[in-house]
């Protein structure tokens, strides 16, 4: 994700814009990020979590949606997460319809250019999010997932795992996400760390 420069809009400014654009773009405090490809094992694994989560949810009523559907925070800061659940009716920007209030469970992939951003200030203005009770940072090098779940208190607990034998149990929407699933298909280069973890 990279920043544009000499751009500050008014959130309305962006989205007027955004919705005419033939790129995706996220913004933040009238800043305006061009947001990068992503890699194969990238796609393959937001895929996997789109498609699991899919699965426990028919039936009940939320929805699952991979990368293209954007949130905003109550600071007018606009993301495109690589999978988000909404349960019950969704509550929009606007009448365009196009732009959520309340994703449930937020999903990040991570990459190279993003991690760090991913894990802190992405998380932060997540956290902004009445709405959000889950948020899961996956990494792509190898088998890694940190779990955050907000408490009653509005605390934020992490969980973190790298078994792949490992089962997330998501409360907020009543799903098991294994990793071996999350991972499936996946081919990590060898000797590769997580991003970001500490040797």
């Amino acid at each position: 994700m990279s920043n544009l420069p000499h751009i500050r809009l008014t959130p309305d400014e962006y989205l007027a814009a955004e919705r005419r654009a033939t790129h995706k773009s996220e913004y933040v405090a009238g800043e305006v990020f061009a947001m990068s490809g992503a890699t194969l094992r990238h796609s393959l694994i937001a895929t996997n979590i789109a498609a699991e989560l899919r699965q426990c949810l028919k039936g009940r009523d939320c929805t699952v949606h991979a990368s293209d559907l954007r949130v905003r925070n109550a600071a007018g800061n606009h993301f495109y997460p690589d999978v988000v659940v909404v349960c019950g009716e969704p509550a929009y920007a606007d009448d365009h319809r196009d732009t959520i209030l309340n994703p449930i469970l937020i999903v990040e992939v991570l990459s190279d250019s993003t991690q760090d951003y991913d894990r802190g200030g992405k998380f932060a203005q997540y956290r902004q999010l009445a709405s959000l009770q889950e948020y899961l940072v996956v990494a792509q090098t190898a088998p890694h997932v940190e779990h955050h779940t907000r408490q009653a208190d509005g605390c934020w607990l992490l969980h973190e795992t790298s078994d792949l034998t490992a089962v997330l149990m998501l409360t907020s929407i009543g799903c098991q996400l294994p990793l071996a699933e999350m991972y499936d298909k996946v081919t990590f280069a060898v000797a590769n760390p997580v991003e970001g973890a500490t040797p």
